[in-house]
């Protein structure tokens, strides 16, 4: 198959077939160009209704095909990944606006999803114990809940998708996915690789959509399980719906990601730690730092270095491999992280670095460059809330305690990191820490896929995390068999 071609109207899968919806059609714009890229349609609630009917029909004989043999049908699903990962990762630059090394390493971390899925046979195993009781033997076993549905956000559009689908399809689940309708190429791409791999008719659909889209998948009775990833405020809102509805879910939300660094931890690996997590993806991720706490005279000398870095970073189109930070997602986000900049001057801050005065590339390309505020007051909106956007606040904090402090204070816990040559001050911040996710000489605390990705407090609504065995958990159920021979 070749790549979709500009301006094309994006089908929908459902059940065995490709088809073009009778919705309204918006434009998937390229943020480093502003050309047009493509037409995504908003399916309509008919069209949400076939494909989880679709889904339910297969679920009917997909979950009793033995699990190796739902496994082993996810082996070709790899090769053909691995085999058009540049072409995947190049989609995911002209519509996302990440630099290729971003993409390219997002479809790696996609591809080690689906390598983990094909351990199911494994990953699905029970417990058993003989004469719990006199003559009384017991077992467990994991089974799969029905439909599942997939809501992704549109900084990943390779991984998180795959975060899903592949270990809930193994699992012996089928599956609904609906895409960010701002990156959604990249998915039907995948899709399309998906269908060549032989599953049976309904295993996996993809339909289109915003809010009344959500709102479909979520409310519908034969939906059992809802898997979100996106803002706070939404995914609070998913998860309301879903207990509503009495489904299982899992919705993660934003962050505030807390970077200490300790006076011994300032060094060039450090720097290179710090401007990768606040600035690769042009600080459109929810593993962002965005809040470095300096402790002690670690300020001092940590912001001039940070100041050389963001002068030496190249702003460019996505898929020039010279580019160092690519544009945000649209007109809309730019304007929004402007508005946070502006605000942090009026707090009182000292602007280290404007991005707004970047050399960027003349066009309709929506490009911003990195930002760095110091002397942030800890109360200040730049430093509370999340901005979403190549913005970097440094707080000034006397000790390593009071830096916890300060970053247990934050209403989000998804991740946080500490720069240091001490093991004791790692082990202390490691341990006390309120997040899901912990870097020690680490900018971006990013789980493999045999670990769960998951926060705490307004970081993460629902109780199982994405991926890893929770991952497992939360696509089947447990079942226990008590027995008397």
């Amino acid at each position: 198959m070749q790549t979709l071609a500009p301006a094309r109207n994006l089908p929908m899968r459902i059940g065995d077939s490709w088809l073009q919806s009778a919705g309204e059609y918006v434009k998937v714009t390229n943020p480093s160009s502003g050309d047009a890229l493509a037409r995504v349609p908003l399916s309509t609630r008919d069209e949400i209704d076939r494909a989880i009917a679709a889904a339910h029909k297969a679920f009917r004989s997909w979950r009793d095909v033995p699990v190796v043999e739902r496994a082993r049908q996810l082996f070709p699903f790899t090769q053909l990944l691995e085999k058009n990962r540049e072409e995947l990762a190049r989609l995911v630059c002209e519509e996302n606006g990440k630099t290729l090394a971003d993409a390219r390493a997002e479809v790696r971390r996609g591809i080690e999803m689906v390598e983990f899925a094909c351990g199911m046979p494994s990953l699905l195993m029970g417990d058993s114990l003989e004469n719990i009781a006199r003559d009384i033997d017991s077992q467990t076993i994991r089974q799969p809940l029905g439909v599942c549905v997939g809501i992704t956000p549109f900084n990943f559009p390779a991984m998180v998708p795959l975060w899903m689908y592949p270990i809930a399809i193994a699992a012996g689940n089928t599956f609904v996915l609906k895409p960010s309708q701002l990156t959604p190429l990249t998915a039907v791409r995948i899709g399309e690789l998906f269908a060549e791999c032989g599953f049976p008719d309904g295993v996996f659909n993809l339909v289109h959509g915003e809010r009344e889209a959500v709102e479909a998948l979520v409310c519908h009775p034969d939906t059992r399980a809802i898997s979100f990833v996106g803002s706070s405020a939404v995914a609070k809102s998913v998860q309301a719906m879903a207990i509503a509805h009495r489904k299982r879910v899992q919705a993660l939300g934003g962050a505030k990601n807390f970077l200490v660094v300790m006076p011994d931890g300032v060094n060039e690996s450090t720097v290179s730690g710090i401007m990768s997590s606040a600035f690769g993806g042009a600080g459109e991720r929810c593993l962002a730092g965005s809040v470095v706490i300096a402790v002690g005279e670690a300020g001092e000398r940590l912001v001039p270095l940070l100041d050389t870095a963001c002068k030496r970073m190249t702003l460019g189109s996505a898929t020039d491999e010279k580019t160092g930070m690519g544009p945000v997602i649209s007109a809309q986000a730019k304007a929004r992280i402007e508005r946070y900049i502006d605000e942090g001057i009026k707090s009182g801050a000292k602007l280290v670095h404007d991005g707004r005065a970047a050399d960027a590339p003349k066009g309709e390309g929506t490009f911003l460059g990195p930002t760095v505020f110091d002397h942030v007051d800890p109360k200040a909106s730049i430093a509370r809330e999340e901005i979403f956007g190549p913005v970097l606040s440094i707080v000034r904090a006397p000790d390593l305690d009071s830096s916890i402090e300060l970053a247990n204070a934050s209403e989000y816990g998804n991740a946080a990191s500490i720069f240091t040559q001490s093991g004791g001050a790692a082990r202390k911040f490691s341990s006390r820490i309120e997040t899901g996710m912990v870097g020690v000489n680490i900018g971006v605390a990013a789980p493999m896929a045999f670990f769960p990705f998951g926060g705490v407090k307004e970081s993460m609504y629902g109780d199982a995390r994405v991926h890893g065995k929770d991952g497992v958990m939360f696509y089947t159920q447990q079942k226990v068999t008590i027995s008397r021979w």
